[in-house]
């Protein structure tokens, strides 16, 4: 057997075994890492999301908010600037791509805060912008929820468009620098304590952690599958070579004679 396993063929077969089961295990690393981040970022939604709102200027400097305090729950009190309202281009909603609404909020601390007021639907064309409902005016409670700068995609686009929720950008855009999180709108309240339109509410974050923890596992265990097939396929030929000890035949049965029998 021993003779088998170390010819060229089967040495040939092993190495591609051990291949095999070195990429099962940094496949297997990936799949996990791509777990933790999300039963990570679950853990902040569970976290933050239905906790007491805190005063945005007791969350937030302007410096990027560290990745620990996303979704955290914020109130501000103040006025938005809807002139300066900016529109991201291809956000999906329920399977339709859009626009998201940022407008920037005056809190009465003084900073100012990205605000994204919710998702709208493309108009008929790429070259017309879709109709708006309008920021309300006047002083306005906000309660929403902290979210960390995109990166940039790198696209130029015209005024009053983002390519992505890069707050690098859109202070350049606004022309004055914002708190280093923007804030996904939940309630808008007006002194009266109505409600005013806005546009659709985007859909709660997804706390579902996939199938990676699954996929992790199904990759080591698979690292032994090359290995397994090597043994079987090296000790079959084995068995069927001429190197493989004879199997002693069972012995036949005598046959008798009638004439034996008659003898006996």
């Amino acid at each position: 057997m021993v003779k088998v396993l170390t010819s060229r063929r089967w040495l040939g077969a092993f190495g591609v075994a051990l291949a095999f089961a070195v990429a099962a295990y940094f496949l297997g690393q990936w799949q996990w890492h791509r777990y933790e981040a999300k039963a990570a970022r679950a853990d902040r939604i569970h976290a933050h999301y239905d906790a007491k709102p805190r005063p945005v200027a007791d969350v937030l400097t302007t410096t990027a908010m560290p990745l620990s305090e996303e979704w955290t729950r914020v109130t501000m009190q103040g006025r938005y600037a809807a002139d300066e309202t900016l529109l991201v281009r291809n956000r999906p909603f329920d399977g339709t791509y859009g626009y998201e609404v940022l407008v920037p909020f005056l809190d009465s601390s003084g900073a100012t805060v990205l605000v994204d007021r919710g998702w709208v639907m493309n108009a008929k064309n790429a070259e017309t912008l879709p109709a708006l409902v309008p920021s309300p005016a006047g002083t306005v409670t906000v309660t929403g929820w902290l979210r960390r700068s995109e990166p940039s995609l790198g696209k130029s686009l015209p005024a009053g468009q983002l390519a992505s929720i890069n707050l690098g950008e859109a202070s350049r855009q606004v022309g004055s620098p914002l708190l280093g999180a923007y804030v996904v709108l939940g309630v808008e309240r007006l002194p009266d304590g109505t409600a005013p339109d806005r546009p659709t509410a985007l859909e709660p974050p997804d706390t579902d952690l996939g199938p990676h923890q699954a996929y992790a596992f199904q990759w080591w265990f698979g690292m032994v599958a090359g290995f397994v097939l090597v043994w079987l396929g090296a000790r079959r030929e084995y068995l069927e070579s001429d190197a493989a000890p004879e199997r002693a035949e069972p012995a036949r049965p005598k046959k008798v004679r009638i004439w034996d029998e008659e003898d006996a």
